[in-house]
C-alpha cells in the first residue's frame, strides 16, 4: 500500500491545483449551488478517471506520437474552454437569465476533460511515472483511473464549496458581474499553458 502513496499524492496535487475544471466547478457552485453542480463534477471526475485509464493502457502515447491529433485536441479543447469562459464572463446574477442559464451537464463535464490538454499531460505523465505500480496493464489502468477519479471528486467538491461560499458574500449585481468576469478570465487563462 505504501508504494501507492506517491501516486495518490500526485493525483491529489494535480487535481486540486487551479485550472479549467476547478474554475468551472467554482463558478458553477457560485451560480447554481453545490447539489445542481454535482453532474458537472461527476462528469469531470469520470472523464479524468477514464482518461487516466486510457493513458495507462498506452493510448496516451498515441496522442503524443501523432502531432496532428495532439493539435486537434488542443484546438478543440481551447475552443470549448474559451466558449465556456465567455458564457461565464457575460453572466449576471443567478436569476438574471443571461450567460449560463443552467449548470453544465455530466456529458459536457466529461468532454471537458477529454478535450483538455492539461488532463492529457497530467494523466500521460502519471502513467509514465508510475507504470511500475501495475502488475499488468489492466490493473494499472484501474489503479490510475481510481486514483485520479477519487482525487478529482474531492478537489472539485472543495472548489465548488468555495464557489457556494463566494455566492453567500455577493450582495449586488455588480458583485456578481465582478465574480463572473474573474471566473471567465481565469478559465480563459487556463488555455495559455496549453500553447506553450
Amino acid at each position: 500500500m505504501t508504494s501507492i502513496l506517491p501516486l495518490l499524492l500526485f493525483a491529489a496535487v494535480a487535481t486540486v491545483t487551479p485550472g479549467g475544471a476547478t474554475t468551472l466547478a467554482t463558478a458553477s457552485g457560485a451560480r447554481f449551488g453545490f447539489v445542481p453542480s454535482i453532474p458537472l463534477m461527476l462528469g469531470i471526475a469520470i472523464g479524468l478517471a477514464s482518461l487516466a485509464a486510457v493513458a495507462a493502457l498506452g493510448l496516451g502515447g498515441l496522442l503524443l506520437a501523432v502531432p496532428s491529433l495532439q493539435a486537434a485536441v488542443k484546438v478543440l479543447g481551447s475552443a470549448y474552454l474559451l466558449w465556456l469562459a465567455s458564457r461565464i464572463a457575460r453572466s449576471g446574477p443567478p436569476n438574471a437569465g443571461d450567460g449560463l442559464a443552467r449548470p453544465v451537464t455530466l456529458v459536457n463535464g466529461f468532454l471537458l476533460l477529454w478535450l483538455n490538454p492539461k488532463g492529457w499531460a497530467m494523466t500521460v505523465g502519471a502513467a509514465a511515472s508510475f507504470a511500475l505500480l501495475g502488475g499488468n496493464p489492466n490493473h494499472f489502468a484501474m489503479l490510475l483511473g481510481a486514483a485520479f477519479g477519487v482525487a478529482a471528486c474531492a478537489s472539485l467538491a472543495l472548489w465548488c464549496a468555495l464557489g457556494v461560499l463566494l455566492a453567500r458574500l455577493l450582495r449586488t449585481p455588480r458583485h456578481w458581474r465582478m465574480l463572473n468576469l474573474a471566473m471567465g478570465a481565469l478559465l480563459a487563462a487556463s488555455v495559455i499553458p496549453t500553447w506553450r
